[in-house]
This record gives structure tokens, sequence and C-alpha cells, in this order.
């Protein structure tokens, strides 16, 4: 599932060639919008909220979409052979003159009015890209399920928004805990920074093409170790960089997750 900072650069490109310009072509595929046409109204700007996709046009429509697992937005100029998928594949088309927005196996697209947003996006905590970030009402979150496993809250997009399957597990990695540890277990400056890192981290990687965790403050490692973009997802069986112990795998409520044996403390799975 894609992770919020992936999700915020595609709304950037979509933004960057939809907004301002009139639809010249809208064919969505799904049965119950299959005979709505946005053809003639102005794209005004498409927006993330933690990892949904709100695209706004003229007469105040949104067009909601959510990737989920393996759901893409592509864009083409003109004349440009589509490479997203075949086309049984494609669920959305929203075209301009100058570009065409391709949305391949959305499993979320709906058509509502602006002012009805909140009943899709309204149950989300905090975005940690978004302009209502805070920290205090992320961990404030967090906390009041202290029996549930530090993995699960941070993936709750309840508590706060735009953390996956990736994060969350480089995330119980720089805590020095494991994904199943109970958050009332943990000592509240740890659950704190695990915030402050998740913002960080995030951040750090909205603009990148390939996402790492390796760099910066919060890894603490000689140059030389952070050449691995990741500590320990999709690392199974191979050397942590930190004591060199095999990276562990093992699902949590079905997700594939990775830690490190020597490093993190707690239960496991």
């Amino acid at each position: 599932m894609p992770e919020g900072d992936t999700v915020k650069q595609t709304a950037k490109r979509l933004d960057t060639a939809l907004a301002g310009h009139v639809l010249t072509r809208s064919d969505l595929r799904v049965p119950r919008f299959a005979t709505a046409d946005l053809t003639g109204r102005r794209v005004l700007d498409v927006t993330a909220r933690g990892k949904h996709l709100l695209t706004r046009v003229e007469d105040g429509l949104t067009l909601h979409s959510h990737l989920r697992m393996d759901g893409a937005w592509r864009i083409y100029a003109p004349g440009e052979r589509w490479r997203g998928g075949p086309a049984h594949q494609i669920r959305a088309i929203l075209a301009t003159a100058d570009h065409t927005a391709v949305g391949y196996r959305l499993p979320v697209l709906e058509l509502l009015r602006t002012r009805d947003e909140a009943n899709v996006v309204g149950h989300l905590g905090p975005d940690l890209l978004g302009p209502d970030w805070d920290p205090e009402a992320a961990l404030r979150n967090l906390l009041t399920g202290p029996a549930r496993s530090v993995g699960e809250a941070l993936l709750d997009q309840r508590n706060l928004a735009g953390i996956g399957n990736v994060y969350k597990c480089e995330l119980c990695f720089l805590a020095r805990v494991t994904p199943w540890t109970p958050v009332g277990e943990l000592p509240l400056p740890i659950v704190s920074r695990m915030v402050t890192v998740a913002k960080h981290l995030l951040e750090a990687n909205r603009d990148r093409p390939t996402r790492t965790t390796t760099g910066g403050p919060t890894a603490a490692l000689p140059h030389p170790r952070a050449r691995e973009p990741l500590f320990v997802y999709a690392r199974a069986g191979r050397p942590c960089l930190r004591c060199r112990t095999p990276i562990r795998k093992a699902d949590q409520d079905t997700r594939p997750t990775y830690w490190c044996p020597h490093c993190q403390s707690g239960p496991t799975g």
C-alpha cells in the first residue's frame, strides 16, 4: 500500500498536469458513476489527505480516489502510449488539451459534492504532510489504545494519517521496539519520539523518487552503513545495519513485518 509521501507525490503530479485546465475528456469506469461527465469543467486542484486523493472541479464536485495496494495514476502527453496496464484495468480518464491522467486498478473511485468530503476523509487523524498536522493530537490518539500493538496503532489512519507498512517497520526499528509491543508498555518519550520521527521521515521523502530512512539525523549511523535505503523493510535474512544480526519477518495483521531480534525489544509475531 502506498505511503503518505507517495500519495503526496501523486497529488502533486496530478495537480501540476490538471489544475487550472478545462477537461476535454472524462471517463469514470465504475458502474455507479459510469454516466457522470466532467467534460467542460475546470479542475481546481488535486490534493492529498492522508492516503486519499481529492480532485476538485468546478460546480462543487470532487473525484475521490484511493490507491490501496496497487492502484496508480499515470499522466501522459498527447499521443504518448499508455503503459500503466491493460485497458481493462483503467478506472478513470481525465484529459485536458495538454495531458491525460489515467487511473489504473483504483479500488476506490467516487464522485461527491466537495462540501461532503468529510464523509470520506473526516475520520482521519492529523495528516503528517497536511496543513492540519498536530503532533499532540496524534500522540493522544496513539495513547487511547494502550493494549494495542504499536505497529497496528501506527497504521490506523484515525490516529495519524500517512503511515504505511514500510514506515511502520522503520519507525519501530528506530525506536528499538518490536511492532507487537503494546503502546501502553512504551515510555511516553518513545511514543512521542516516534511521532516526531514519522513527521521527519515523510517530510524528507515527499519529493524523493526513492524512499530512504537510513540517512539524516534519525539514522545515527556512519555514512558507509547508510548505503541501504531502508533499515529492515523487505530485508528478511539480511544483516542488520546496526548489529549484523539477520533481519526477521512475520505477518502482523496480514502485513509482512520486519524487525531485528537483537536491536528491537518486545514481543514478536
